[in-house]
């Protein structure tokens, strides 16, 4: 068979579209210079999807051919809004999160709970603890939980608390105690009062305990179990109480507080006030 009928067809088709598509490409490049030449030097503004648009149409031809067709905005423009589309794409900073997770607060809780009832353990032994609950928590996590919340490691911890320290761990559960005297003028003279007062630390509610010219041990004994009266002592909810150094508050005084769940905290020669 003869081929030659077949490549002329062909050849003659290809340059037929070939001439229609310079045709086509002319009456455009014409039409871009009446429309430049209309708007002038004002500046066109594009919105994004078209800038989207033009990019991935302007990245398929060299940057030669773009200056050939004149294009209303310069090559240089439409290959850096390619690159900018292209950086956006595989931009995830939005989806990044800054730090690592914060503890959970019940977990937090939980590690400030054994440090304090458990004044011998140390980090590790918090931690293997909280891995035995299935809580995965760093020893450098724990250290900053406790830091920051005024509890010392477990060496200074198992020797003694600083008061500040003390405060903030049990803040909530501590309450104090002391005596002021006021003078009362009476039929048979001026009497110098005793009056025991109490109060919560965290929210500063006060307990008048009682008053009497001289109080005693017997009275100390029922001012005691009136505090931790199971319907309506002050102390129910206590768990400490700081007194000074009065002989008042005495060996009975205290044993009946512990016995009401308030242990009994004597405060240290030259102690600051609370």
């Amino acid at each position: 068979m003869n081929t030659l009928p077949l490549q002329f067809v062909v050849m003659t088709l290809a340059g037929w579209v070939s001439r229609n598509q310079q045709d086509v490409i002319e009456y455009l490049l014409e039409e871009n210079r009446i429309l430049r030449a209309h708007h002038g030097k004002k500046r066109l503004r594009f919105t994004d999807s078209q800038r989207r648009r033009l990019a991935r149409r302007a990245k398929k031809l060299s940057r030669r051919a773009l200056l050939n067709l004149e294009t209303v905005v310069t090559p240089d423009t439409l290959l850096r809004w390619y690159r900018t589309l292209i950086a956006r794409k595989y931009d995830s900073s939005k989806a990044r999160r800054v730090g690592r997770p914060k503890i959970p607060v019940d977990i937090e809780r939980l590690v400030l709970r054994m440090a304090r009832d458990n004044p011998r353990w140390g980090y590790t032994r918090i931690r293997g603890a909280l891995r035995n609950l299935g809580h995965e928590v760093g020893r450098n996590t724990i250290k900053r939980i406790l830091l920051e919340n005024g509890i010392q490691p477990a060496p200074v911890r198992r020797k003694g608390m600083s008061w500040e320290t003390f405060l903030k761990s049990h803040w909530g559960a501590i309450a104090a105690a002391d005596f002021f005297n006021v003078a009362v003028l009476t039929p048979v003279g001026l009497i110098r009062y005793l009056v025991l007062f109490v109060i919560d630390l965290k929210t500063r509610r006060v307990k008048i305990a009682g008053i009497l010219p001289q109080p005693d041990g017997r009275w100390m004994r029922q001012v005691a179990r009136n505090l931790t009266d199971a319907f309506d002592g002050f102390l129910h909810h206590t768990r400490y109480l700081i007194h000074d150094r009065d002989p008042l508050f005495t060996a009975d005084f205290r044993m009946i507080l512990r016995d009401g769940g308030v242990r009994t905290v004597k405060l240290p020669a030259r102690s600051p006030d609370l």
